[in-house]
């Protein structure tokens, strides 16, 4: 534990870490910010000395994630023409679950408060489902131009089934349930035929 008075190093990160792992291990029941701040390993008020509260720290850490989610779907295009586009696709749709996002998905839905502030702030151009879809179609043209792709695939409706998919299986998916990841591929795959 950090003794009192002392910086702690990486707190966001730190803290959503813990979240993260409280809410995978034990369901979004358990979460609070006291089992957040033990699980971090640091003081009892430190959360709410750098949140604005508990439903405000459950706001900005699924914000986070699905912004990082987006700047690797933003990666993509950079990436036509490397590797597999399948491989590229599975690795973005992956990040979503990979980043905690069963388990974030189900903490937003049982915290009307941080839902609603996760919801304006999307609204507000927060980075989210719309933006990881429009990079999805954005490489997928990209990977069509290089004819990696069948000339029938229309990008922006694979983006739309890859994102729409990923978010159907995040919301409905619990800690415990099947794994939804190995379906996901499994639509990819159908998705995206290779090119002539």
């Amino acid at each position: 534990m950090s003794p009192r008075g002392v910086a702690t190093p990486d707190v966001r990160e730190r803290l959503f870490g813990a979240a993260e792992r409280i809410v995978e291990r034990d369901g979004p029941g358990a979460l609070t910010s006291r089992a957040v701040t033990t699980e971090a390993g640091c003081a009892k008020g430190l959360l709410h000395a750098h949140f604005a509260g508990f439903d405000a720290f459950v706001a900005e850490l699924c914000l986070d994630r699905f912004a990082k989610t987006a700047v690797k779907a933003r990666a993509l295009s950079r990436i036509a023409g490397q590797g597999t586009v399948e491989r590229n696709l599975n690795d973005v749709a992956l990040a979503l679950f990979d980043s905690g996002g069963l388990a974030l998905s189900g903490l937003a839905m049982t915290r009307p408060a941080a839902a609603l502030s996760i919801r304006e702030a999307l609204e507000g151009g927060a980075p989210g489902f719309t933006a990881i879809q429009e990079a999805i179609a954005d490489y997928l043209e990209a990977e069509r131009k290089l004819h990696r792709v069948a000339r029938t695939v229309d990008p922006p409706t694979v983006a739309l089934a890859v994102v729409g998919t990923t978010h159907h299986l995040l919301m409905t998916s619990r800690p415990g349930d099947t794994d939804p990841r190995p379906g996901m591929l499994r639509l990819i795959a159908a998705l995206v035929p290779a090119g002539e």
